[in-house]
């Protein structure tokens, strides 16, 4: 299998590399568009929205990421990450990539000094069905940005305070915590997990 590629053009790439490692998953910092044929499914970590969003448009990110979609390779967005796999912004007119119907709305807790860790929530990972068993999981979460709206096919995984936290469409995953900074490898084993299966009336990459 081909390793799960993190875009490390700016944000916590390193930390989601060690994260995937204690997972049991190789992985591979994406720096070009090119690499993206290397990898079988992609994480966008979190960083600064806005600075995401330059680089990936002035280093022409942007086709190949709705190619890499398109042919079913799954990709997490965590914190900025979540931002850019949405289809707006709050109150701004943000570029987002739009590949998830979920608006979102930025440093919706406040700025750092706002930042919180909760307790252990509970998470859905099976694909949220009422039968699957829950998964326990910590939440960290720094400038994070809140899910204000989601469409029909997204399936809400697990939310905090009455918000959606972790959301799932397809075979694309957003999270506004940040997994990497906890000890819990849950969400990034079940990445892991995505990466390795086929697309629907696919092979594996």
């Amino acid at each position: 299998m081909k390793p799960i590629g993190v875009l490390a053009l700016q944000g916590d790439f390193a930390a989601h590399r060690a994260a995937l490692r204690e997972a049991g998953a190789d992985s591979l910092e994406v720096r070009h568009p090119g690499e993206l044929r290397g990898v079988s499914g992609l994480i966008l970590p979190g960083g600064e929205s806005t600075t995401l969003v330059k680089l990936i448009r002035e280093m022409g990110f942007v086709d190949p990421l709705k190619a890499f979609v398109a042919e079913g390779r799954p990709v997490l967005g965590t914190c900025a990450g979540a931002i850019l796999l949405g289809r707006s912004v709050a109150g701004s007119a943000q570029f987002c990539l739009g590949f998830m119907d979920i608006d979102v709305e930025r440093n919706a807790y406040g700025r750092q000094r706002e930042s919180f860790e909760s307790a252990r929530g509970e998470a859905r990972l099976a694909g949220g069905g009422p039968g699957d068993p829950p998964a326990r999981m910590e939440m960290i979460f720094i400038r994070a940005p809140r899910i204000v709206r989601t469409g029909p096919g997204v399936s809400i995984l697990a939310t905090h305070g009455g918000d959606p936290v972790l959301v799932r469409e397809g075979r694309l995953l957003a999270a506004t915590f940040h997994p990497e900074m906890s000890a819990d490898r849950v969400l990034h084993e079940h990445f892991a997990a995505m990466a390795a299966a086929p697309p629907a009336g696919g092979r594996p990459i």
